[in-house]
C-alpha cells in the first residue's frame, strides 16, 4: 500500500492519495456525478461500474478524510503504456491540484519510460495541454 498525504488548502484540510482503496460501484458513480464524467460513463449500471473497478489495474484514489473526492483509473502494462481511463475530480475540490496529483501519483507507479494515454473529455481538453500532455490527433474510437 502506498498511501500519500498533500496538503492542497481544499478546505485547510489534507487530501490522501492511495492505490489500495477498494471503494465501491455507488461510491465511483456518486464521485462521477460529483464531478460530470457521469455525463460520459454508464453511471445507472451498477455492473458496467463494479467490472471498471475491478478490472482497472492501476486505481489511485484521493481521500478528504473518507469522502472519495478523485480517482484515477488506468488500465496499464506498467512498461509501455497507460490507458488513463478515467480522471475525476469533485467539482467541489476542482482548481486544487488533486487532478494533477492523481496523475502524477499515477505516474509514480509507473516505469520512467511508460507513456500515458488518454481520450479527453471536451470540458477538459486544455486542461491536459496545460499540464503538459502532447495532443495526437490520431485517436480512434469504434463504438458497439
Amino acid at each position: 500500500m502506498l498511501v500519500t498525504n498533500y496538503n492542497l488548502n481544499v478546505s485547510n484540510d489534507m487530501i490522501h492519495y492511495c492505490d489500495d482503496a477498494t471503494i465501491t460501484a455507488e461510491q465511483a458513480i456518486d464521485l462521477y456525478t460529483r464531478s460530470t464524467l457521469g455525463e460520459r460513463r454508464p453511471i445507472h449500471s451498477i455492473q458496467i461500474f463494479e467490472a471498471m473497478l475491478k478490472n482497472a489495474n492501476l486505481t489511485v484514489t484521493a481521500w478528504d478524510d473518507k469522502k472519495l473526492v478523485g480517482i484515477s483509473r488506468t488500465l496499464t502494462d506498467f512498461a509501455y503504456v497507460a490507458y488513463l481511463a478515467d480522471l475525476a475530480v469533485d467539482q467541489q475540490y476542482q482548481r486544487s491540484g488533486i487532478g494533477k496529483q492523481l496523475i502524477e501519483e499515477t505516474k509514480n507507479r509507473l516505469e520512467p519510460e511508460c507513456m500515458i494515454v488518454l481520450l479527453a473529455a471536451p470540458k477538459a481538453n486544455e486542461y491536459y495541454e496545460h499540464i503538459g500532455f502532447e495532443h495526437n490527433p490520431r485517436a480512434w474510437t469504434l463504438k458497439k
